[in-house]
């Protein structure tokens, strides 16, 4: 069974299937900070809805991270390092990619297990 959330005509925040929990890709709160600033706020938004799924950061499968330019490379890695859990780094990429918008600095997409 596939189960969507907050589905709207280009896509679903969240789907669920199987066990395994997709969440659309995730931005900034405030596109006008910087790197640090938007990386946190990002990353919170990841938690609110990986609880909306029935999942958290210690059940993060794989992350892709898509950064503005590899000069911030460092200073987002600070914060992704503090916010997963010790002994729960999920398989990751970083690549840099244009934006959807020019003022955000970085994007993620999630993919993790629901708790049971």
């Amino acid at each position: 069974m596939i189960e969507r959330f907050e589905t709207k005509q280009r896509m679903s925040r969240i789907v669920k299937h199987n066990g395994t929990i997709y969440l659309c890709g995730q931005v900034c709160a405030d596109a006008e900070k910087g790197i640090t600033e938007q990386t946190q706020t990002m990353l919170e938004k990841v938690d609110d809805l990986l609880v909306k799924a029935g999942s958290n950061r210690k059940n993060i499968l794989s992350a892709t991270i898509y950064i503005k330019t590899m000069k911030d490379f460092k200073a987002m890695n600070e914060v992704w390092d503090a916010w997963i859990p010790d002994g729960f780094a999920p398989a990751r990429a970083c690549v840099e990619a244009s934006m959807a918008r020019e003022e955000l600095l970085v994007e993620i997409s999630i993919v993790a297990a629901e708790i049971y």
